[in-house]
Parts: C-alpha cells; sequence; structure tokens
C-alpha cells in the first residue's frame, strides 16, 4: 500500500507544483490528511444516521474519552506513542462491550448510563494523560485530543482504510435490520432479527470508527463528526434514503473543506475542530432552510 500512497502523493504534488491544484496539495501531509477525509467522511456520515436514529449521541464521545486512557496505557507498556493502537483498540472495544453489556442489566436510563461512562472515562484518560505528558511530546496529546494533519502515516490510513471496509462489508448487508432493531425492536424480535447480537455489531462498529479516527478529528470531536451532519441532514430530509445520503455528502464535504480551508487561508485550526466548524454552518444553514419552508408552509391560505 505503501507504494500506492507514494504514487497519489506523488503525482497530487506535481499538479500543485504546476499550478493545477491549491497550493497545500505540494505538501505529503496535507495529502495524507485528504485521504483520510475522503475513507471517514462517507462512513461516518452514514453510520452517522443510525447513531441519531438509535439516540446514541452521546457513546462515540464516551468512547472517544476512553481512548485517552487507551493511549496512555499503550504508553505506560512502552508501545509507540505515535501509533498506540493495539492498546487503544483493545481498550476502547473492552469499554463499549462492558458499557453496552451494563445498559442491558439496568434500570437507568441509557442516556444516563452512557453519562456515566463518559464521566469515568473522560476523568481516568484525562488523569492518565497528564501522568504520562512528562514521557511524550505534548503536541502528540494534542492530536489525540483535537485530531491533526501534522501526524497522519501511512499506517493510520492504512488502519482506516481496513476499519472503512470493514465497516462497509458489515453495515451495509446489517443496514436495514439495525434499523428496525433501533425503531422497533418488539417487532424486530417477531421477525427473528437478533437484536441484541446486532446491538453489540452497532457497538463494535462505533468503537472501532471513533478509535480509527482519532488522528484526524480528536478523541474530544468524533462524537460531533458522527453527529452533526446527520442532525444537519435530518432537519431538510424525511425519507431514510435521502437522509443517509444527505448526511454522507455534509459529512465528506466538511472533511474535505476542514483539511484544506485552514491550509488556504493559513488559520492557526487543527483539522478536527476546522471539520466540525464547518459541519457545525451545514446544520444552521439546513436549520434555517427547515424554518423558512415551515414559514412558508403556515403562510399558505
Amino acid at each position: 500500500m505503501t507504494a500506492i500512497y507514494d504514487w497519489i502523493r506523488d503525482t497530487l504534488m506535481n499538479l500543485a507544483f504546476e499550478g493545477t491544484l491549491p497550493l497545500a496539495f505540494q505538501y505529503g501531509f496535507v495529502i495524507n490528511a485528504l485521504l483520510c477525509a475522503l475513507l471517514i467522511g462517507p462512513v461516518l456520515g452514514g453510520v452517522g444516521t443510525m447513531v441519531v436514529t438509535k439516540r446514541m449521541a452521546f457513546f462515540s464521545q464516551a468512547v472517544g474519552n476512553a481512548a485517552m486512557t487507551g493511549v496512555a496505557i499503550g504508553v505506560l507498556l512502552g508501545e509507540s506513542y505515535t501509533e498506540p493502537y493495539i492498546s487503544t483498540f483493545s481498550f476502547c472495544i473492552l469499554f463499549g462491550l462492558v458499557l453496552n453489556y451494563t445498559k442491558g442489566r439496568t434500570a437507568l436510563s441509557a442516556d444516563t448510563l452512557i453519562g456515566v461512562f463518559l464521566s469515568i472515562s473522560l476523568a481516568v484518560g484525562a488523569s492518565l494523560l497528564l501522568f504520562v505528558s512528562a514521557r511524550v511530546n505534548t503536541h502528540i496529546l494534542e492530536a489525540v485530543l483535537f485530531g491533526s494533519v501534522l501526524t497522519v502515516s501511512d499506517t493510520d490510513i492504512n488502519v482506516l482504510l481496513v476499519v472503512t471496509i470493514a465497516t462497509v462489508l458489515v453495515g451495509v448487508p446489517l443496514f436495514n435490520r439495525l434499523l428496525l432493531a433501533s425503531l422497533n425492536p418488539s417487532l424486530a424480535d417477531v421477525r427473528g432479527v437478533p437484536v441484541r447480537a446486532l446491538e453489540y455489531v452497532f457497538v463494535l462498529m462505533i468503537t472501532i470508527l471513533t478509535v480509527a479516527c482519532l488522528k484526524i478529528v480528536g478523541a474530544v470531536l468524533v462524537e460531533a463528526l458522527l453527529l452533526i451532519p446527520a442532525a444537519a441532514a435530518r432537519n431538510v430530509i424525511r425519507s431514510m434514503k435521502g437522509f443517509v445520503f444527505l448526511s454522507m455528502a455534509i459529512s465528506t464535504v466538511s472533511c474535505v473543506a476542514g483539511v484544506l480551508l485552514p491550509m488556504q487561508l493559513d488559520l492557526p485550526l487543527p483539522s478536527g475542530g476546522a471539520i466540525i466548524m464547518i459541519a457545525a454552518g451545514f446544520f444552521v444553514l439546513t436549520f434555517l432552510i427547515r424554518v423558512t419552508i415551515s414559514r412558508f408552509r403556515e403562510a399558505q391560505p
């Protein structure tokens, strides 16, 4: 895969030097970030529609906070602090499975339980990161929290590519059953849909996506990229098919623009923050469109 990435980078960089592409394409790390953006944009936009439907908006935030703990554990165990994927994936998958297992065996509402786990993961993650901060460059920790185009490597792209392919191969065939299990679990159970098993599948999907997206979006903001494009699409679209595709489009445009605009405009913004602010702009736009349409309909005789 490295040879393919090198060919893509060389081709785009040559086009930038010739003036065909913007100057930002002269830098290899920008192209790496764009490759990640083109992967995470559609998949997070699509999965985000299910997150909104299942009302699991804070679950990915809890996993993102848990990822900070995973990174810190990796550093303590001697894993590379730039690519601590073994410890991060292991801890976050365990965290997600325990959360989902607990949710099915408590009288607490799902949002309350997720809030409890989110608070615990944030406290433990922040404490451990401060503990290991003397061993690593503080900019690495900032990249984990908020994302950074400067730290995206071929390994990060490979991990993201594998996770994206796995998510598509699992999520697309199961989408209708996941949707039915979300909207009407009783009906799904009557029709033979394994509701409990699909719940674990979805939790694993969100967990591995969250971890894979840390470098480009950041632990603090990955939940927003799952939620905001889907919420923006829901403002103006009612059909499920249109909802999914518009969410994917908003997420992809936000990711690409969030990588390129700070470079082109020389803005001191982390890529994750820029991506979320652009997605938030789409949300405001679709909200205004919805309000305008509603007022227009009310004014009709």
